[in-house]
């Protein structure tokens, strides 16, 4: 009988910039070459061991998985460890947590005695060099007496390097008198993954692969070979080969073993916590129903308690109503959303915002005796004092016992041809070329983006080996970074369980897996997640209490506002959250929100699961004609009636398949499951047949059944659990609410929450004065560094909005501090003098025209600021006093040298817009002509581009928000004009789009796209606008050679106006 043989030592890429291939591709490859098992043991690091254990248990695969790891000590020594049990795997951890934590980040320092302290219940394996040598020996020898407490005696690997010295090599090695075991010498599944291993190599050492030199490898042989081939290679050691199966008999351990245990905070003496728990709730609901609580909650929240109690999870929910209770005593805003907001539990405890009284919720979507999962419960905090939190868990339940989770980041396409281009030594201005143009990639081939670029991959062998290599490496591992808050918390040393690793920023400690690897091995994670729209609500709780207003929070917004929702529906939403985007402006008017419910859906429909699923159009039509809605029957009423026939959410595409296919509550969740992957691995299309026929054979139509299957098909690509798009509902309406009401303090609250939502400054200030909002400029005497509220009879609420100092750019807190701290002031030297301004701060103030209430007009002001100077002369400032005798007669400032002002320094102005100054030179058409143009209407619209919208449901479709002194437009790029005007799109700020109007008048308001053909880009305008004559004046030819260097030349007095807008029109833009 042929012995078994397995690849115990694979490098994966998580060996980042070294390891050639994936753990998948790594157990796929074993499998087919019929290996035992297969082990990956990468540099000082666990972090690919995860995904090597879900690759093992696919079931296309079903391979044994033999975690290991490869130790590497500072004298360049190397060791292959595997763990035999958990108490081993424990130790490695811990010893590469400590290794990791005293080093800075991405690195591991681990000292030989402390590898041999930890060295108990290994098999390990010392890795030689390429010649090994007597030193070597001495090496290998005083290593096996030092470690006396591994599972088997230390192994000696050996590898074939297929350099035509290995019999000699081997011969040695096996002379040593230790063992040999084959291992470690695998790099990539085939062989065909060399040239990446090099690039790699490459790309970590900072060189070309020109230069690689000795770093290169020597053949392609370090990929996975047939046991057959293993034992032909090791021919004349064939213990080498035989004892990889003597390594598996000994390494039972499975990353399955892991066994999670909730921390025990019991903060009630003498409790239990199920009994602490059932307390703390019994005391929420009298608080919340003083008159006694609803029958159908109260069923809920017994049967939720018994589950609780049946999975021992009430230590869970204590840790997480800990947080939330710390939250809510240093007035900190949070909600919870997810699959927990379909608890009545966590409602009680404040911990999620959704009534259970008001709402069916599922609560199997969150936890059910089928699920043997964790919960997950997920609490968005102010972003702005997040780190008051997460600092808090790290206090409260000590570094050894929680972490944060990582995020794995990736090679994207971008990053991926700038990295290979630049080891493969193209030109980097080849390189950015190509880097701008992989936007979009989905639909261009790197070679397709080339040939855009005026470049012959198939002229270029170079090149050709670049691009195909950047290919490659996309999706690739690049290193690892810190999850926005996914908490986990341990009731021993988290150390034991995973690697703790330093992390970038300072205070934060993370682990290396990320939650996919959690959810894999079950581990409870807390999301403390940080959402600018909470920042944004206290700001303007505060403002509207302090301008005389109610005191309000979350929960006591008045609700069922007829106004608010009549806003809604006629798209009126900038800066509201969650439907401020051009998909759900659109949405609004055809929606028509009446009521709460209908802002769920809202939330909801407008994501790639309900589109993909065809789900909107019939909602919207059933919507619109409500006497047509008919139900195959009436169990499906009962799962589908709120949302009119249509499955819009998970969780009743759990109910329907539990109702009307006949899956049981654990099979359901299956499917749940599987439709948060099917986008990555099609686990849906297994449901299909048992769906389909279990409908059938409960007399449903089959067409009727695949429809329904198609529609849950769909949530694979993002489908929303009614429960989460319920909590983020409850912060639309909050958000609305205040525009409605209180616009000015919510304008305020925005641009000091700043940077978020979809739009910037400039646009949220247009949209505060479009609802009568008076807005008041950056002055040094007026504003603080927030943007505040002034009292104005004529204003809206009769409050105005003052600009703060942050909006002032190339000013920082630190000196805008000292000014606010000595104002006021006589004159700019006054203000420069006693807040020690720099030179630097000074002009940026000037340009923003802050110096007004000084006196000061900008070009003044820029004129005085080249004589300022912070360090006071003894008595007065005579420099000052000289510069102002001297200044001459200064010309008045034209339009466009006021528009240049503004915008460079700021991001926008109060005076008028770049293209209404523009409007002689782009022809009359602007956004009003669109509402009185018929559809089909062919258009050629000027306009700054706003948004660059890319979803990964519009099928290559790409979309604009553009705008001009009008307001906004929305235009569809279909795929073949985006390849046509990729640079267009990639990079315009000022566009003209030529193409046809599609409009549709059923809604409260017109909808209107443009369905563009032909894109100009005209951005270079923009540079020149400081140039522009005053009206009636032509553009002069030079504006698009415009020099940036003009300031500092000496001469005219204009020369104090720099180059015009740095970049005006910058979008944001959301892929």
């Amino acid at each position: 009988m042929t012995e078994a043989y397995a690849e115990l030592g694979a490098l994966s890429n998580f060996t980042f910039l070294e390891g050639a291939s994936h753990p998948h591709e790594l157990a796929l490859t074993a499998k087919a070459l019929g290996h035992a098992a297969f082990g990956i043991a990468d540099r000082n690091s666990l972090a690919g061991l995860v995904r090597g254990l879900a690759a093992a248990e696919h079931e296309k695969i079903r391979l044994r998985f033999v975690p290991g790891c490869r130790l590497c000590l500072p004298d360049g020594t190397e060791y292959l460890v595997w763990p035999t049990d958990r108490a081993g795997y424990g130790r490695l951890a811990t010893l590469l947590s400590h290794g990791r934590m005293r080093a800075p980040k991405g690195e591991c320092h681990l000292s030989r005695q402390e590898m041999i302290e930890s060295a108990e219940g290994w098999v390990m394996a010392l890795i030689p060099p390429d010649q090994p040598d007597a030193a070597f020996a001495v090496r290998l020898r005083q290593d096996a007496r030092a470690l006396r407490r591994l599972a088997m005696p230390l192994f000696c690997a050996a590898i074939h390097r297929h350099g035509g010295d290995d019999a000699k090599r081997l011969d040695a090695l096996a002379a040593m008198g230790q063992p040999l075991l084959a291992a470690g010498g695998v790099r990539f599944h085939r062989s065909g993954r060399r040239p990446l291993a090099d690039l790699l190599t490459a790309i970590r050492l900072g060189v070309t692969v020109d230069r690689l030199g000795e770093h290169a490898l020597a053949n392609a042989e370090a990929h996975l070979k047939p046991p057959a081939e293993m034992r032909r290679l090791f021919g004349r050691w064939p213990e080498a080969v035989a004892n990889t199966a003597r390594v598996l008999d000994a390494c039972r351990f499975s990353l399955r073993e892991l066994r999670y245990e909730y921390p025990e905070e019991i903060l009630e003496p003498g409790l239990t916590a199920q009994q602490t728990l059932e307390r703390r709730v019994a005391e929420a609901c009298r608080t919340h129903w003083p008159g006694g609580v609803p029958q159908k909650v109260a069923r809920q929240i017994e049967a939720e308690m018994r589950l609780i109690a049946a999975k021992d999870y009430a230590p869970y929910f204590l840790t997480v109503d800990e947080i939330v209770r710390f939250a809510n005593g240093r007035g900190i805003l949070c909600q919870g959303r997810g699959s927990a907001a379909n608890s009545a539990v966590c409602y009680v405890l404040g911990i999620t915002a959704v009534p259970p009284d008001k709402h069916d919720l599922l609560f199997a979507r969150f936890l059910s005796e089928a699920r043997d999962e964790p919960p997950d419960i997920d609490v968005d905090f102010e972003h702005e004092r997040r780190e008051e939190v997460i600092q808090h868990i790290y206090d409260r339940y000590g570094r050894d016992r929680a972490a944060i989770a990582a995020t794995l980041s990736r090679f994207r396409a971008r990053g991926a041809i700038r990295e290979a281009g630049k080891a493969m030594g193209l030109s980097e201005d080849i390189t950015a070329r190509l880097a701008k143009g992989a936007w979009g990639l989905e639909q261009a081939s790197f070679a397709e983006i080339a040939r855009e670029q005026g470049l012959e991959p198939e002229a270029d062998r170079r090149l050709a080996w670049a691009l195909q290599l950047a290919g490659e490496l996309v999706g690739f591992p690049r290193h690892l970074s810190t999850h926005v808050g996914g908490f986990v918390i341990t009731k021993g040393p988290l150390t034991e369980l995973a690697v703790v690793t330093r992390a970038a920023m300072e205070g934060r400690t993370t682990l290396e897996w990320d939650k996919d690897d959690i959810e894999v091995l079950r581990i409870l994670k807390v999301d403390v997640l940080g959402l600018g729209m909470l920042s944004c609500l206290r700001r303007a709780f505060a403002l509207i209490e302090a301008g005389g207003g109610p005191r309000l929070d979350l929960k006591h917004v008045p609700q069922d506002c007829a106004e608010t929702y009549a806003m809604l529906s006629r798209a009126d939403s900038v800066g509201v959250f969650q439907v401020e985007s051009r998909a759900q402006m659109n949405m609004l008017p055809r929606l028509r929100p009446r009521e709460f419910y209908d802002l769920v859906i809202e939330v909801a429909i407008v994501r790639p699961g309900p589109i993909q699923g065809d789900m909107v159009h019939p909602y919207l039509h059933r919507r619109a004609n409500p006497q047509n809605v008919t139900y195959p029957s009436e169990e499906l009423r009962g799962v589908l009636h709120k949302t009119l026939g249509v499955p819009l959410f998970q969780e009743q595409a759990m109910q329907l398949a539990i109702t009307a296919a006949g899956f049981s509550e654990a099979r359901a969740d299956q499917l749940r499951r599987a439709m948060g992957t099917f986008k990555g691995q099609g686990q849906v299309e297994q449901f299909r047949a048992e769906f389909t026929e279990g409908m059938v054979a409960r007399g449903y139509e089959r067409d009727f059944a695949e429809r329904c299957f198609r529609q849950i098909e769909g949530f694979g690509s993002y489908g929303f659990p009614e429960s989460h798009a319920a909590s983020f509902a409850q912060l639309v309406y909050t958000s609305a609410w205040i525009k409605r009401h209180h616009p000015a303090a919510f304008a305020c609250s925005l641009l000091n929450s700043q940077p978020m939502g979809f739009y910037a400054p400039a646009q949220l200030v247009r949209d505060a004065r479009e609802h009568g909002v008076r807005v008041r400029p950056v002055d040094v005497h007026h504003s603080g560094w927030d943007c505040a509220l002034e009292p104005d009879p004529g204003s809206a609420g009769g409050l105005a909005l003052r600009l703060g100092l942050r909006l002032v750019q190339g000013l920082n807190a630190e000196a805008a501090g000292r000014l606010l701290a000595t104002r006021p002031f006589r004159d700019m030297g006054d203000a420069v003098r006693r807040a020690a301004l720099p030179r630097d701060s000074v002009t940026a103030l000037a340009r923003a025209d802050a110096f007004r209430s000084l006196g000061l007009d900008s070009r003044a002001a820029l004129w005085a600021a080249r004589a300022a100077e912070p360090a006071p002369p003894p008595d007065e400032l005579p420099l000052f006093a000289a510069a102002a005798e001297a200044a001459p007669t200064l010309p008045p400032l034209t339009d466009g040298e006021r528009l240049a002002l503004d915008w460079g320094a700021t991001g926008l102005s109060l005076r008028a817009h770049p293209l209404a100054l523009l409007r002689p030179w782009l022809g009359p058409v602007n956004t009003r002509s669109l509402l009185h143009a018929p559809r089909g209407a062919r258009i050629r619209l000027p306009g700054l581009v706003l948004v660059r919208q890319r979803p990964g449901s519009s099928k290559g479709v790409v979309f604009f928000t553009v705008e001009d002194e009008h307001g906004t437009a929305n235009l569809v790029l279909y795929p073949d004009v985006v390849a046509a005007h990729r640079p267009a799109v990639l990079g315009a700020r000022l566009l003209v789009a030529e193409g046809r109007l599609e409009r549709e008048d059923s809604g409260a308001v017109p909808i209107l796209h443009l369905i563009a053909r032909r894109l100009e880009d005209h951005s270079a305008i923009l540079d020149g606008l400081h140039r522009l004559d005053l009206p009636g004046g032509a553009f002069p030819a030079e504006t698009q050679l415009a020099r940036a260097d003009e300031i500092g030349r000496g001469g005219s007095p204009r020369s104090s106006i720099p180059r015009a807008i740095p970049r005006l029109g910058r979008s944001r833009d959301f892929h």
